[in-house]
């Protein structure tokens, strides 16, 4: 079997994880054959400290324009994934995309549009429905565990945005960061995987005077179709440590995923108890799946369709109007 060729744009936090942590648990499958990043002194740092010897590049027009590729992942910041995107499909390139999927609907649709019409793999790189926590979360709905489920509430709580580790030129504008995009999309397309689409916003967002900074604090209730509410909690003013975090509320207790990963149960009237999940098989990480889906084998990912109803939450979110918001004319079904 002949190795994936593969090219990185874009070394951010992501893309360094890629090179650094990912890549190299399917050397055997899947060859590094080019980066490329806008500083050529850092990307050249960090290919060392790697250990790889791929073709460098500043111009990612460039870079498929002169490499044969089978896929590439972009972790550009949000503003360059349409351009990128849609370079790599009119040239046959299978697409591993990061979230936001676009800086638009508008391009977020156009790239669902451009994706089915190369007839190449499109995914966007959601891992949260995966984790072994969500997968125990369904496995104790499917037994009831808690009872019908009454409510949710979710929690992006944060002390300072951006965090200590995330510093970037982008990540506090109002046109590509903050915390709504940057995280909480995430949890967003999690909950329309696990728990059913999204069908109405209603939001209150406080953003900063100055017109170019993110959102600070929001207070949201996003409506399943089932009825079921979810109560959203947004601040960069947290006191103390960070919470990232979905509590549900069940007629017979509650399960909470905790910053991510740790899980929690409860009864009526009985204190939270960890949940182990080491019963728990998860088919991460999503480039494994990838790379058994572009080798003729099953695989699970998540596509621009995903990516795509994800931002349609996201935008309403944001741009909140009178009341509830029916966000179902925006959202798009799988035309596949």
């Amino acid at each position: 079997m002949n190795k994936l060729t593969m090219a990185v744009i874009g070394l951010g936090h992501m893309g360094r994880h890629m090179i650094h942590r990912l890549l190299p648990q399917f050397a055997d499958k899947i060859e590094l054959f080019a980066v490329c990043d806008s500083d050529e002194s850092s990307m050249q740092r960090e290919v060392t400290e790697a250990g790889i010897r791929p073709q460098l590049y500043t111009d990612y027009r460039q870079l498929m324009d002169e490499v044969s590729l089978d896929l590439v992942y972009i972790a550009v910041p949000p503003s360059l994934h349409y351009d990128v995107a849609r370079i790599a499909f009119e040239k046959g390139i299978h697409v591993f995309c990061e979230k936001p999927l676009a800086n638009s609907l508008t391009e977020a649709r156009s790239l669902v549009e451009l994706a089915e019409k190369a007839n190449v793999l499109h995914a966007v790189h959601f891992s949260l429905p995966l984790d072994p926590s969500v997968l125990k979360i369904q496995r104790l709905l499917e037994e009831q565990a808690i009872g019908g489920i009454q409510r949710m509430d979710l929690y992006l709580e944060f002390p300072q945005w951006p965090r200590a580790w995330q510093q970037n030129p982008w990540i506090t504008s109002r046109q590509q960061g903050g915390y709504l995009l940057e995280v909480g999309i995430h949890w967003i397309q999690m909950i329309q995987q696990v728990f059913g689409p999204i069908t109405h916003v209603k939001s209150e967002v406080e953003f900063p005077t100055d017109s170019h900074q993110s959102e600070s604090l929001v207070q949201a209730v996003l409506q399943l179709d089932s009825g079921i509410e979810i109560h959203l909690s947004g601040t960069d003013r947290r006191e103390g440590e960070e919470r990232v975090s979905l509590v549900v509320h069940g007629e017979e207790g509650t399960l909470a995923l905790e910053n991510w990963r740790n899980l929690y149960r409860s009864g009526k009237d009985a204190d939270p108890q960890p949940v182990p999940v080491d019963d728990v098989v998860s088919p991460l990480p999503i480039l494994k799946q990838i790379i058994q889906i572009l080798n003729g084998e099953s695989g699970i990912i998540y596509d621009f369709y995903d990516g795509y109803n994800a931002q349609v939450i996201l935008e309403a979110l944001r741009k909140p109007g009178e009341g509830f918001t029916d966000v179902r004319p925006q959202l798009m079904g799988d035309k596949r």
